[in-house]
């Protein structure tokens, strides 16, 4: 989840940006495809949320926004990105670098939220994956040298039991498919500058390929690669210099997912947690320790997911997302490079919301986890709170209902209802009509409540750059911003009516949902909503059914008390 990028479809022939028309723009040109998620489907047909006639409908009924803060829980984010830094969350109460915890919540210098990935030792940037950290604790629990004891501990622990075994099949899988995937990269890498010569000085066009005459495997290995990239406008017609140059950045974004996989994310010898956030990892109720290092070594997802929530156009970029107007980041790093721990997820949760988040936004995710109810309690937490929890579905391409996609509020697949009322899971979208799942995104009818834009999103990234990147991840953030246009407008509103006038104002669609699966293989039967979500319905739903100017569902948040020598309070 932390990580869907170009490299990683590179194989599949660059389905992200492919396009048939001879006159497709460059995806970096592009000023309509930077923006499309945001598009008026009965105007374009193009299904997009609908965003600046929202802001129109309730901007006509003469209300006017009050900012709503936004925790985007991941990897980190660049705070001062030139297209973000306006649209921050920042703690008045503490003075910045100072050393010292001004505000007395406990964390020292949190101006922009905070880093439970980090301690004195630095920061965790790549981390295993839950199936590893399960099979190294439980194996030999479960599988040790004693037989007996092994079947003893079975009997003992069935839980744990059912959950090392799905852990060990996923483990020796992945582990395979990753060492796989980074050999494979590192080969292309080593063929670059084969290609390259192989053009002979020519721009790269369908017919220059077409007369490359391969003499050995790996030329024709080479003119493989070259007749994939040649379908990608942005890179079709381009000389040599320019093609080597795309050929090494996309080997390096495949050598950069699947590298740490392979060396660190399914190592059982591999644990950075205890020497660099130095924390009692066993230990839940654990809540003090991290540092503010906000961005971390790795942003780009985080910082992605920012500006799609509450990006704001500057320069000549006309990027900006869908709360731009009404949502404010904070920012709680708890995603590294591999899978969130529970422990840090929880803890994330909790500080968002005793910091005055009304909104927490989740993009990632994992198919076991040994401390949900940890989770859950966390869960519990923020619903007694009123804040909304945004999660994305997955990007596994399955039905959810089968394979458990953590973290749920669903304690039990069979359950009819989830246990808590204030969680919007959300399946990926497409702005092509006739493939309108993205064939990444995870779906099922009562445990995803709604689509949205997912793939080819256009966002901000670090060093004040841009990129296009797709996933659940990008879909969940959509809806982020779109709950903070409704909270900031109408701020009576509960997390569970934000949720029933996006699920309810859905524009639906019959089309072949293309799911593996000839039963209810149809867009609206993948999810509770049977649509992408339509701010501009969603908008007007909420203020004819729920809006009651001077009130408020939010729960007033305990905190601890100001230190004297403070006078603002906390946003």
């Amino acid at each position: 989840m932390k990580k869907i990028l170009i490299a990683g479809i590179f194989m599949a022939g660059f389905t992200a940006f492919s396009q048939t028309a001879e006159t497709a723009l460059d995806p970096m040109k592009d000023k309509d495809l930077m923006t499309w998620y945001h598009k008026d489907f009965s105007a374009t047909n193009v299904y997009g949320v609908n965003t600046q006639n929202a802001y129109k409908y309730l901007e006509a009924k003469g209300l006017s926004p009050k900012p709503v803060v936004v925790a985007v829980v991941d990897s980190g984010v660049e705070v001062d990105h030139p297209g973000l830094i306006k649209n921050m969350w920042k703690n008045v109460n503490e003075v910045p670098n100072n050393g010292k915890d001004d505000d007395g919540n406990g964390y020292i210098d949190d101006v922009y939220g905070w880093n439970f990935l980090g301690g004195k030792g630095g920061d965790v940037d790549v981390d295993n994956m839950e199936v590893t950290r399960v099979v190294k604790k439980y194996k030999p629990i479960f599988e040790g040298t004693n037989s007996t004891t092994n079947k003893e501990n079975q009997q003992k622990m069935p839980e744990e039991f059912a959950m090392y075994m799905k852990s060990k099949e996923i483990f020796n899988k992945k582990s395979i498919e990753a060492k796989q995937g980074f050999e494979t990269y590192t080969k292309i890498q080593q063929m670059i500058p084969s290609m390259v010569a192989m053009l002979g000085g020519r721009n790269l066009t369908p017919e220059v390929v077409a007369s490359i005459k391969p003499t050995t495997q790996e030329q024709a290995m080479a003119a493989s690669v070259l007749g994939q990239i040649v379908q990608d406008p942005s890179i079709k017609g381009k000389s040599p210099a320019e093609v080597e140059k795309f050929l090494n950045d996309q080997m390096k974004e495949a050598l950069d997912y699947y590298g740490p996989q392979a060396t660190k994310g399914y190592n059982l010898d591999y644990d950075p947690r205890a020497t660099i956030v130095g924390d009692n990892y066993e230990n839940y109720s654990e809540k003090i320790y991290g540092n503010n290092h906000y961005e971390g070594p790795d942003a780009k997802h985080g910082t992605h997911v920012a500006g799609i929530i509450a990006g704001l156009p500057q320069g000549k970029e006309t990027q900006y997302g869908v709360g731009y107007k009404t949502a404010k980041i904070m920012t709680v790093r708890a995603v590294p490079d591999g899978d969130e721990r529970d422990k840090d997820v929880a803890n994330s949760i909790r500080y968002a919301v005793d910091n005055g988040a009304k909104i927490i936004n989740m993009s990632f995710g994992k198919p076991v986890s040994p401390g949900k109810s940890v989770v859950w309690d966390a869960f519990k937490y923020a619903e007694q709170k009123g804040v909304l929890l945004v999660k994305a579905a997955g990007n596994e391409n399955e039905n959810i209902a089968e394979s458990q996609y953590f973290p749920t509020n669903f304690k039990n697949v069979n359950d009819a209802k989830p246990f808590i009322n204030n969680m919007i899971v959300v399946g990926a979208s497409t702005n092509d009509n006739e493939f309108l799942r993205a064939s990444f995104s995870n779906y099922n009818q009562k445990m995803v409540n709604v689509f949205a834009p997912g793939d080819k999103i256009y966002s901000t990234v670090p060093d004040g750059k841009y990129e296009y990147l797709q996933g659940t991840s990008m879909a969940s953030p959509v809806v982020a911003g779109a709950a903070s246009v409704l909270l900031a407008y109408m701020p009576n509103l509960k997390p569970e009516q934000i949720i029933e006038s996006l699920v309810r104002t859905a524009n639906k669609s019959s089309v072949n949902a293309m799911i593996n699966s000839n039963t209810n293989n149809r867009f609206d039967l993948i999810s509770e909503s049977g649509g992408v979500i339509d701010l501009r319905k969603a908008a007007e739903y909420a203020f004819t059914n729920f809006y009651s100017p001077g009130t408020s569902s939010v729960t007033p948040v305990k905190t601890t008390p100001v230190k004297k020598t403070v006078k603002k309070p906390v946003r």
